[in-house]
């Protein structure tokens, strides 16, 4: 039977605590480990995760005396971890029923996979989990070239699904302090650099979206923070798996000009909201990124835009709207 460790980081998430470890404990087909991580709490997580400890052997909790942050507190996980493979399980959210030991047996039969994930479902703040049945029983498995194409310059990963064999993280390192909001994506893909990645059709897990998520706040702080990140870990993977990957340059200028594309279109929602100085910050980090995006239509578009103005363009834009959605419809 494979075995899987779970780490949770926790900060101020006490009262969501006992129902992610009572997931962990529920995975059948696997043997399990699961270590709390209270990262200086101001609430009552030490004392759950104490009491959680207490209940059942399988479960540790450690106290840090000051917050460290997310990164280092993942790193520490990572260090303790010593199972065939293990998960990041934050403790606002939770697994469903089987995740571990689907994730498991699809990773056992393919030994060169480094990291395997499935779909989550969104869990409201106030709303109880919409449970629907899963989406299927099958599975695909992508090399890694083929992965880091289909991501592209995005996070596709849930990471509350995503479970790494622990031999190939132990090889590569824990997560970069420098890329506090796109540690994941960058992590993704320097896996998928060295393995083939898996994909499951279930649904695995229950992503808990509220107001205290850390990424809700970020994201939350427009959008160019995100951006700036993502090209920071973009570049990193070229940095360290440029020799690994022959192809690794062309990858690079596929994700910056990826990325460039969807900024530009942030720079479009930002104009069409009124927020001009943000437009403007886009636009010229897309140019920054990728130059020849100047002959794309978004920014044609875009420049189109700021030539007629935002009140001309959203007298204009309503008539659009309208014109589409009836197309639609009709089609």
């Amino acid at each position: 039977m494979s075995s899987v460790d779970v780490i949770v980081p926790c900060y101020r998430y006490g009262h969501f605590l006992r129902e992610c470890i009572e997931s962990v404990l529920a995975q059948t087909e696997v043997e399990v480990r699961a270590l709390i991580i209270d990262d200086a709490s101001p609430d009552n997580s030490g004392e759950v995760g104490e009491a959680l400890s207490r209940e059942n052997r399988r479960v540790s909790c450690i106290h840090h005396a000051v917050n460290k942050g997310h990164i280092t507190t993942y790193n520490e996980g990572i260090e303790w971890v010593e199972a065939d493979y293990y998960i990041l399980l934050s403790a606002d959210d939770y697994l469903l029923p089987g995740a571990l030991g689907r994730s498991a047996r699809l990773m056992d039969a393919h030994p060169a996979m480094g990291l395997s994930f499935g779909q989550a479902i969104t869990r409201m703040e106030g709303e109880a989990a919409n449970l629907v049945p899963s989406s299927g029983d099958g599975w695909r498995v992508l090399s890694g070239s083929e992965f880091i194409r289909v991501s592209g310059a995005k996070n596709i990963v849930p990471t509350p699904t995503a479970v790494v064999r622990t031999s190939l993280q132990k090889r590569l390192g824990g997560y970069r302090v420098e890329l506090p909001h796109s540690g994941d994506m960058e992590m993704w893909l320097r896996l998928a650099a060295h393995g083939d990645v898996g994909i499951l059709d279930q649904y695995q897990a229950v992503y808990r979206l509220h107001a205290a998520n850390m990424s809700a706040r970020y994201y939350a702080s427009q959008y160019l923070p995100d951006l700036q990140q993502r090209k920071a870990a973009a570049d990193c993977f070229l940095d360290t798996c440029s020799d690994i990957l022959p192809d690794a340059g062309h990858m690079h200028r596929r994700l910056i000009e990826l990325l460039a594309r969807e900024t530009v279109g942030f720079a479009s929602s930002a104009f069409n909201a009124g927020e001009l100085d943000l437009s403007r910050q886009l636009s010229e980090f897309a140019r920054e990124l990728d130059p020849a995006v100047v002959r794309s239509g978004r920014w044609m578009k875009l420049a189109f835009k700021r030539c007629v103005g935002t009140e001309l363009w959203n007298m204009m834009r309503s008539p659009m709207q309208r014109m589409r959605s009836r197309a639609r419809h009709e089609g």
